[in-house]
């Protein structure tokens, strides 16, 4: 592909110099006919004939590294300031935003994948890999060909590949997509996490819809405050067309001003206020949900109210991209279980145990699971939590946990959760000084979660709940930027059988 035809695929077919449209380009300086061989935003991956787009990042600006990149081979130099010296035989692009800049260009080199497809984006605090992973089998389940891209695993056409972000680079992203398309996918399900839309990495996804779930504390550590974060993960709706439709949770004091700015079509859901789509929770048991949608009388195999939103999301958005009659719909998705990692939960036989693995780890999710657990529970039945925070992220939100925690936890077990380069016990006492005096005489600090989890079980007696949370999908423990193996479905399961944790 030469230059000038990725520019044409970029904007529009009548392309030229001359006319560069909305100036999103603001000069072209060179040959714009030359061949390029890739798009790179890392100065350390250049190869012969790449394109380099100089993206300003949060730890460094890739304008200090054009130099590198010509010498190492690029000839097509993308950028927001021009350098001083222009080199012959180089053609340069200045644009207004690299970075939007890169995620267009990307999509253009895959010949923009997502325009043949419908692509849902799933955003909010939390909930975003449930809705996602159940759209994806429910579509599937009906017979579709799709994708998905989430925080535990990308599918193609229902092969898995392994997850690396939650929103990968642009250009792995186009590549993902590119592979969907290929293999004849007519929709694909994407968690739309607010550091991708803050760095424009979606730039060059056409979305066909886009979903809402909740807003709650995270992330405040790259946001700085709540209404950055807020207004990140709105540009997904901001940037949704005409044709598109919106979907938003009705009972978020957020949902509104998520789509208050939006061209696309307005649908909302609820279990409390009026919507488009409503339910209603019936019962709520550890053998699942009965509840009304839209009317119908529904069964599903999933526990919880926050499971009752995520389905009730789910339902909207198939009702709005398929033909397919309301009662095929929920016959699919009474069947569904849901992502790994979240509510999930096994009952050991000989312990009488119930173990639970969620991803929890916000102040919010920590009080609705805790909650829901707290609302299914016997006479008798203790809660005994095992939760951390992980480290170099958000330490704001370390007393709430604490505190949430040890409130609604018969036992509350302190313990690592990725810490990172933090010490993990500055962590735990971080945690411990939002617990109020009352819960103190609860709570236990074990700062290897190996033997926190071994604990657990050993204190736990028949008929009582283990949650663990903070980890969910997650095979690892990042400690000084080396991911341990570790799992804490397969952690609890050795401490159930009395196996040493060692």
């Amino acid at each position: 592909m030469n230059l000038k035809k990725l520019l044409q695929k970029t904007f529009t077919k009548n392309f030229s110099k001359k006319k560069l449209e909305n100036n999103f380009f603001k000069k072209i300086i060179g040959n714009d006919e030359k061949n390029i061989s890739t798009i790179v935003f890392d100065s350390r991956k250049i190869i012969r004939d790449c394109v380099f787009v100089a993206v300003r990042g949060t730890q460094s600006d890739g304008h200090q590294f054009i130099g590198d990149a010509i010498e190492r081979g690029a000839t097509v130099i993308v950028c927001e300031m021009l350098p001083k010296n222009l080199s012959e035989n180089i053609a340069y692009i200045q644009t207004e935003n690299s970075a939007e800049a890169l995620g267009l260009l990307c999509a253009a080199y895959y010949d923009n994948p997502t325009q043949n497809m419908k692509v849902v984006g799933v955003t909010g605090t939390n909930g975003k890999t449930t809705t996602a992973t159940l759209l994806y089998d429910l579509f599937t389940g009906l017979g579709y060909k799709c994708g998905l891209v989430s925080t535990v695993e990308y599918r193609v056409a229902g092969k898995i590949l392994p997850s690396t972000h939650t929103t990968p680079d642009p250009l792995s992203l186009q590549k993902l997509f590119a592979d969907m398309r290929n293999a004849g996918c007519a929709f694909a399900f994407m968690e739309v996490s607010s550091h991708a839309l803050e760095q424009n990495r979606v730039a060059g996804v056409h979305f066909a819809g886009a979903v809402f779930t909740n807003l709650t504390h995270d992330h405040l550590d790259y946001h700085k405050t709540f209404d950055n974060y807020l207004k990140a993960k709105r540009k997904l709706f901001d940037g949704l067309d005409k044709s598109a439709f919106a979907i938003t949770n009705n009972d978020d004091r957020n949902g509104q001003i998520m789509i208050q700015n939006t061209k696309a079509r307005r649908i909302s859901y609820a279990l409390k206020k009026m919507a488009t789509y409503r339910a209603k929770i019936l019962e709520n048991g550890l053998e699942g949900l009965h509840l009304t949608f839209d009317g119908a009388d529904f069964h599903a195999r999933m526990i919880g109210e926050f499971n009752a939103y995520n389905l009730l999301a789910v339902f909207a958005a198939a009702m709005e991209l398929l033909p397919t009659s309301k009662d095929e719909i929920l016959i699919v998705l009474s069947s569904l279980k849901g992502a790994e990692g979240r509510f999930d939960y096994t009952y050991n036989v000989e312990k009488k145990i119930t173990s639970i693995v969620d991803y929890a780890h916000t102040p919010d999710a920590l009080e609705k699971i805790l909650e829901t657990i707290r609302q299914l529970r016997r006479s008798g039945q203790r809660i005994i939590t095992l939760t951390g925070a992980g480290g170099d992220r958000d330490p704001a939100k370390r007393e709430s946990m604490g505190r949430i925690s040890a409130a609604l936890s018969d036992v509350l077990i302190l313990t690592s959760d990725n810490p990172r380069t933090e010490n993990p016990n500055t962590i735990i006492e971080q945690m411990k000084s939002g617990i109020q005096k009352p819960d103190a005489s609860k709570v236990l600090e074990i700062t290897d979660r190996r033997v926190a989890i071994r604990t657990a079980v050993q204190l736990a007696a028949p008929g009582d709940i283990i949650l663990l949370a903070g980890k969910g999908h997650e095979k690892y423990q990042d400690i000084n930027g080396v991911k341990h193996p570790f799992d804490d479905k397969v952690e609890i399961e050795k401490a159930m059988m009395g196996n040493s944790p060692n």
